[in-house]
C-alpha cells in the first residue's frame, strides 16, 4: 500500500512554448522518510533471487547469448513502436531486409549499444556504470536515421515530456534541464554507494529514478530497460546479459505505467517493487526454461544431422554456427563456409535432409532455410500483435 506520509519528490514550475509547466524533481535514493518497508516484500524477493540464481546455473546451457541480446533488441524496440520481429532480423542478417530497413536499424543500433555496455563491464579496465557509460552507449543507440537528430551521447539541453500532446497536456514532466547535472551526481552516487538494501531492491529504484530524470531528448526507456541488465552484472547477480524485462513490461505496460506514476504520486515504492520481483521471477524462469528446451533442441538436431546418410564435414561445421545464424541462404553459407555455391547448396541439402530445416521464402537463386525448432523457440512473444 502507498505510504501517505511518504513524499518522493517536489515540484518546479517552469513556462515551455509558452505553457505554465510543473517539473517533478525526485528525491535522492533510497526513500529515507520513511524508509522502504520491506518486511511484506521478502517473500517475493527471495522468488525473484532464486529465480536468478537458477537461470545463472542454467546459463551454461545456452547455445548463444547473443540470440538473446538479439530477441531483447526486437522487443525493447517494439515498445518503442518498431514493427520488426526476430524473425525479420535474422533474415536481414542472413541478407534480406524485408523493407523494414529503419525498424531493423534500430534494432541493430541498439545491438551495437548493448555490446558495448556490457563489453565496457566485463574488461578489467572498462568504464562501470556511469553517466559516461550510459551516454557513450545512448550515442550507440541514437545513431540511427530516425534518432540521430536527438542529440545521441548528450544529457538534453531543453525539456521534454511524456504521453500528451504538448508540455501542458503531457501525463509526466521529468526535471528541467538546468537540474539534471545535480541529480544525475546523484544517481551515479546511489549506484556506487554502500548500502544496506538488498542487491535486487536497488537495481528496482535506479530504473524508476533513471525513468523519472529521464537525461536524454529520446531513448530513455530503451536505455532505462537495458539498465537493469547491466546493474545486474555490476551486482553479480548474473554473469551474461540472459534477462531482460522487456516483454513483462511490454506484456503488462499499463501495469508498469501505472506503477511508475505511483511512485511519483503517492510514495508507493513498495508497489513498484513488488511489480519489479514478479517480473524479475517470471522472466528469469521463462528465460531458464527456453535455455534448457534450447539446449534440448541442438542436442537433438544434431543427433538427427549425424544419423542423416548426407551429412557432410561441411554441414557438421555449418550446425554448430546455427544458433548464432539460425537464417540462411545459399550466399550466407558460403560467407559462413568460405565455400563455392556448389558446396554451399550440398551443405544446405544435408541440413534440409535431417528435418529440422524449414524453408522461409525464396531469395534470389535459392531458398531461405530456418533452424525450425530453434527459432520456434526463440520468437515467443516477439511477433507483432494482430
Amino acid at each position: 500500500m502507498p505510504n501517505p506520509s511518504r513524499i518522493t519528490g517536489t515540484y518546479e514550475s517552469s513556462t515551455v512554448a509558452g505553457e505554465e509547466v510543473r517539473a517533478f524533481i525526485p528525491h535522492p535514493l533510497p526513500p529515507s522518510d520513511p524508509p522502504l518497508e520491506l518486511e511484506s516484500l521478502g517473500p517475493a524477493l527471495v522468488a525473484a533471487e532464486e529465480a536468478l540464481e537458477r537461470l545463472e546455473l542454467a546459463s551454461h546451457m545456452v547455445p548463444s547469448v547473443n540470440a538473446f541480446v538479439r530477441k531483447e533488441a526486437v522487443l525493447t524496440s517494439q515498445i518503442e513502436g518498431t514493427q520488426s520481429t526476430l524473425i525479420d532480423l535474422f533474415k536481414a542478417e542472413a541478407g534480406e531486409a524485408q523493407g523494414k530497413e529503419l525498424d531493423l536499424e534500430e534494432v541493430s543500433c541498439y545491438l551495437d549499444a548493448t555490446r558495448h555496455a556490457w563489453s565496457e563491464l566485463v574488461r578489467p579496465e572498462g568504464l562501470p556504470i556511469s553517466m559516461r557509460l550510459l551516454a557513450e552507449t545512448h550515442a550507440r543507440l541514437m545513431r540511427s536515421a530516425r534518432g540521430r537528430t536527438k542529440q545521441p551521447g548528450e544529457v538534453r539541453r531543453s525539456q521534454n515530456w511524456i504521453g500528451g500532446t504538448r508540455p501542458g497536456n503531457a501525463a509526466f514532466v521529468p526535471p528541467p534541464p538546468h537540474r539534471l547535472d545535480e541529480l544525475l551526481v546523484g544517481f551515479e552516487r546511489s549506484i556506487h554507494e554502500q548500502s544496506e538494501l538488498p542487491a535486487l531492491v536497488r537495481v528496482g529504484l535506479l530504473h524508476v529514478h533513471f525513468e523519472t530524470l529521464h537525461p536524454f531528448l529520446d531513448g530513455n526507456g530503451r536505455l532505462g530497460r537495458l539498465l537493469i541488465t547491466l546493474l545486474l552484472r555490476h551486482w553479480g547477480l548474473l554473469s551474461s546479459p540472459l534477462l531482460y524485462l522487456s516483454l513483462f513490461f511490454k506484456t503488462h505496460r499499463f501495469e508498469y505505467y501505472r506503477r511508475l506514476d505511483g511512485v511519483r504520486a503517492a510514495g508507493d515504492w513498495e508497489g513498484w517493487l513488488a511489480f519489479f520481483f514478479e517480473g524479475v521471477e517470471r522472466t528469469a524462469d521463462t528465460a531458464t526454461r527456453t535455455a534448457v528446451e534450447l539446449h534440448r533442441v541442438i542436442g537433438e538436431s544434431r543427433s538427427a544431422l549425424h544419423a542423416t546418410a548426407g551429412a557432410t564435414l561441411f554441414s557438421l561445421r555449418l550446425f554448430e554456427l546455427l544458433p548464432e545464424h539460425p537464417v540462411l541462404t545459399t550466399t550466407r553459407v558460403m560467407e559462413l563456409l568460405g565455400c563455392g555455391r556448389g558446396a554451399a547448396l550440398k551443405t544446405l541439402d544435408a541440413l534440409d535432409a535431417a528435418g529440422f530445416m524449414v524453408q522461409l521464402e525464396k531469395a534470389g537463386k535459392g531458398a531461405m532455410l530456418g533452424f525450425g525448432p530453434y527459432l520456434e523457440v526463440l520468437r515467443e512473444g516477439t511477433d507483432l500483435e494482430r
